[in-house]
C-alpha cells in the first residue's frame, strides 16, 4: 500500500513498469529499482529522492523554456535479468533516461543493455543515471560513454576509510564481512590491499561473503567475528543486511567498530540506538551535519515534503544527478542524450559540499568524501538526527574531491 501510494503521488500518475500513463511533452526518467522483495524500502527510499529532486526542478521552470521532468517507476525486483526486461519495457516506451543504484550486478547488466540498444537502435539511444553502484568496473573495464556515476565507487570509499583507520593507533584486528556479488567482491579486495599499504600491522582476521538479501539471522556471522577477536568490522552491507548485521551484533553484545558505507539510513540507526554511539561509523559523499547552509535546506525540505516516512534525505547523488542532467540538457539545447551526455563531461555545478565535477575520460563524479560516527545530537555540529532517533552522524574527517580521483583503465568509444 505505501508502494502504491508513493507511486500515485508521481507527477502525471505514471503506472508500475507497464501501462504507463504520462503527461504528454515531458522528459521521462525510467526509475529502475527493486520495489519489492527485499530491498523495497532502499528502492521506495530512493524513488522519493527523485521525486523531490524532479519536483524542484520543475518548480523553477524545468529545462528548455519549460519542460518537465517525469518519473516512471519500474521494479527489477533486484535482479539484473529483470532488470534487463524493464529497460527494454522503458526503451519500448520511448523513455531515453534511466536511473537505477542498488545493486552493482544490476548496474553491470543494465550498462551493457544499454549499450547494445544504442548500438543497434543510434535514434533511440538512452543515457543512464547510476545513483549509487558503486563497483569499479563501471567506470573502468566496463564504461559505457552511455553511463554515468554520481556516487563515489568503492576505491574512492575505501579510500577514505583506510585512510582514516590508519590514524588509529590502537586498531590491530579487523574483519571483513560483505554480500556476495561484485560490490562485495569488490570492498574486500580493495580494503585488503589498503590497509597492507597504509598499515600493514592491522590483520585480516576474518574475511567471509554471504548472499545477497538472503540471509535472516547474522548470528552465526556475529560469533565469528567475535571468536576472532575483531576491534573493527569493515562491511559495504546495504538495506536489510545492514540492518540485521548490526541487530544481531547489538543482541550478541558484540563490542567492535562498524566501518560502514550504509549505515545511515533505512533502520540501522534505530535498531542500534545508542549501542551504536562512537562505534558506528560510515563513509559517504553527504550527510546531513556536513555543515553549510545547503546541508541543512535539503534536510527540512525532504521532512516537510515526506512527512509521513521515518527516513531521511540520504542520496545526494540522486539530487546531483537530477541537476547535471537538467543542466546539461540546457547547455546542449535538446533533449537527445547524444548531446546530452557530451554536454555533461566536465561540467561542473555547486552542492552542499562544494564543487563537483564530472570526469570526461569515465564519467564519474568527482567530489569530497566524509568519514563520520554516530554520536548524540546535540544542536551545534550534530544539528540533524537521523530517523527521529537523537543520534545523528558527527563529521571525523573530510577528504577533499583532489584526493579521491583514481586512476583509471576506462576506453570510452564515443558516438
Amino acid at each position: 500500500m505505501q508502494m502504491k501510494r508513493l507511486v500515485g503521488a508521481l507527477a502525471g500518475a505514471c503506472l508500475l513498469a507497464g501501462g504507463v500513463a504520462c503527461a504528454e511533452g515531458t522528459i521521462k526518467i525510467a526509475y529502475i529499482e527493486g520495489l519489492s522483495g527485499p530491498f523495497a524500502n532502499v528502492g521506495e527510499l530512493g524513488l522519493r529522492h527523485l521525486q523531490i529532486a524532479t519536483e524542484a526542478v520543475n518548480a523553477r521552470g524545468g529545462v528548455l523554456g519549460g519542460q518537465k521532468f517525469e518519473v516512471v517507476p519500474f521494479d527489477h525486483k533486484t535482479s539484473p535479468q529483470e532488470a534487463q526486461l524493464q529497460f527494454k519495457s522503458a526503451a519500448d516506451q520511448g523513455i531515453r533516461y534511466i536511473m537505477q543504484g542498488n545493486g552493482s550486478s544490476v548496474a553491470l547488466a543494465l550498462t551493457d543493455a544499454v549499450s547494445k540498444h544504442n548500438l543497434r537502435n543510434p535514434e533511440k539511444s538512452v543515457i543512464f543515471l547510476n545513483y549509487a553502484a558503486v563497483d569499479p568496473a563501471l567506470t573502468n573495464d566496463k564504461c559505457s560513454f552511455w553511463h554515468f556515476r554520481f556516487d563515489a565507487d568503492v576505491d574512492m570509499k575505501v579510500q577514505g576509510i583506510t585512510n582514516y583507520m590508519a590514524t588509529q593507533k590502537t586498531l590491530k584486528k579487523v574483519y571483513l564481512l560483505n554480500q556476495d556479488y561484485s560490490f562485495g567482491q569488490a570492498v574486500s579486495k580493495a580494503a585488503r590491499a589498503m590497509l597492507a599499504q597504509k598499515r600493514p600491522d592491522i590483520v585480516v582476521v576474518g574475511d567471509d561473503l554471504h548472499p545477497l538479501g538472503k540471509v535472516k539471522d547474522f548470528a552465526p556471522y556475529v560469533a565469528k567475528i567475535k571468536a576472532a577477536g575483531a576491534e573493527a568490522v569493515i562491511t559495504g552491507n546495504w538495506g536489510n543486511d545492514m540492518t540485521l548485521l548490526v541487530k544481531a551484533g547489538k543482541e550478541a553484545g558484540l563490542n567492535v567498530d562498524y566501518y560502514t558505507f550504509y549505515a545511515g539510513g533505512l533502520g540501522t540507526v534505530t535498531a542500534l540506538g545508542d549501542a551504536g554511539v562512537g562505534r558506528v561509523k560510515q563513509v559517504t559523499v553527504w550527510h546531513s551535519n556536513i555543515g553549510g547552509k545547503g546541508a541543512g535546506e535539503h534536510t527540512l525540505a525532504y521532512r516537510t515534503r515526506f512527512p509521513d516516512v521515518r527516513d531521511d534525505i540520504y542520496y545526494s547523488s540522486i539530487r546531483n544527478a537530477v541537476e547535471m542532467l537538467a543542466r546539461a540538457m540546457d547547455k546542449a539545447k535538446t533533449t537527445e542524450p547524444d548531446k546530452v551526455g557530451l554536454a555533461m563531461e566536465g561540467m561542473k555545478i555547486d552542492d552542499d559540499s562544494g564543487e563537483v565535477s564530472m570526469r570526461a575520460d569515465n564519467h564519474q563524479l568527482v567530489q569530497a568524501i566524509f568519514v563520520s560516527t554516530l554520536v548524540k545530537a546535540n544542536d551545534k555540529d550534530v544539528k540533524f538526527d537521523v530517523e527521529k532517533t537523537g543520534l545523528g552522524f558527527r563529521t571525523d574527517a573530510r577528504i577533499e574531491a583532489k584526493e579521491t580521483v583514481m586512476p583509471t583503465t576506462c576506453k570510452m568509444q564515443r558516438p
